[in-house]
């Protein structure tokens, strides 16, 4: 899912009581200038050492290959998150409980495929119902 489209169903989310927190491994500077030029509404935290995807078990080396395809785009993980680690989080969504227990998790290393705006409705109307 991309953030813009959390964007999205966010106001629905917040209907059914949840609230979005959205983590990325930029650094705070870049999070700050993306919530301005997008407007984003929910909460958008920095994971830039990666400490929230390594408890989610989701982080990775970074290999050769793709860091080269990263370059390509014009994308420097380094200077994104301030930290030489070349570690990434595996994108990820968890509709989480109150009480702290995941009720639903979409976890996807291949960064193309991300999931449906209404999976995740779904998946969160269905987690109310437990």
């Amino acid at each position: 899912m991309q953030l813009g489209q959390l964007q999205e169903i966010e106001p629905k989310l917040n209907e059914m009581g949840y609230q979005i927190i959205a983590i990325s491994p930029d650094r705070p500077e870049l999070l700050e200038q993306n919530i301005k030029k997008h407007n984003f509404t929910y909460l958008l935290l920095s994971d830039s050492k990666k400490d929230a995807a390594r408890a989610f078990g989701i982080a990775f080396r970074v290999d050769e290959k793709s860091l080269k395809m990263y370059e390509q785009y014009g994308i420097d993980i380094e200077a994104a998150s301030g930290e030489h680690d070349l570690i990434l989080p595996v994108p990820a969504v968890f509709v989480i409980s109150t009480d702290g227990i995941i009720k639903f998790e979409y976890v996807n290393p291949n960064y193309e495929v991300r999931l449906d705006p209404d999976i995740l409705m779904a998946a969160a109307r269905s987690a109310l119902k437990k």
